[in-house]
């Protein structure tokens, strides 16, 4: 039984989530919690360098499960060298992305499969998931903008993808909310930041105090 709490954030390009998700880190190390803030593909350097390859722009010829064994190699050697030790010391694990996001993207976005996809996550994670992830919906379009209109965000190799991947990422994590209804909380991220943040807040609150 690991003793700290682990909450991914999970969206579209452009949902908010990692602006809220630093912001939220923030306020809860002031008031005192051990805080371990984090992001998929990466976190550590072996995942860095695996991020590196699969978001070059110049990378379009790399096939579909190329980028599904990839990020599930990356997400393997990021919890058993960053997540897991820190869940054993009882922090609060805060990961922008994580098994999720390959269930969208690579099963259902790519044609893959979700449950192909879920199977080979499951052997490189050994069935560890989130006590919580928050998934940041907003519409595609106007997430799109807000990267267009972000001067300082990095412009990788998933945003340049048709408008018709994005929007079957967003129905991915739609159908993700029916198949882990108990584990996945959406928020309306086309709302202003304040109110996204104070929902986000409210509920990861709500699963501190409520921790056995």
């Amino acid at each position: 039984m690991l003793e700290g709490l682990f909450i991914t954030a999970e969206g579209p390009e452009g949902a908010g989530k990692t602006t809220v998700l630093n912001k939220l880190g923030t306020a809860l190390k002031q008031k005192g919690y051990k805080i371990v803030m984090t992001r998929e593909p990466g976190g550590i350097n072996i995942a860095e360098q695996i991020r590196t390859i699969l978001l070059n722009k110049e990378n379009t010829e790399m096939d579909y499960r190329t980028e599904a064994l990839l990020y599930a190699a990356a997400r393997r050697q990021h919890l058993v060298e960053k997540v897991i030790p820190a869940l054993n010391d009882g922090a609060i694990v805060l990961c922008d992305r994580f098994i999720d996001s390959s269930l969208v993207y690579q099963g259902y976005a790519r044609g893959l499969g979700i449950e192909e996809v879920y199977s080979i996550n499951r052997f490189a994670t050994q069935d560890l998931m989130p006590n919580l992830t928050i998934f940041f919906d907003v519409d595609v379009e106007v997430g799109l903008k807000r990267i267009s209109d972000n001067q300082g965000r990095e412009v990788n190799r998933l945003d340049l993808e048709t408008m018709d991947f994005h929007t079957k990422v967003r129905e991915g994590f739609k159908l993700l909310l029916d198949k882990f209804p108990e584990r996945i909380y959406e928020v309306d991220a086309g709302q202003s930041l304040d109110k996204v943040y104070s929902a986000v807040k409210s509920k990861i609150e709500d699963l501190i105090n409520n921790k056995p």
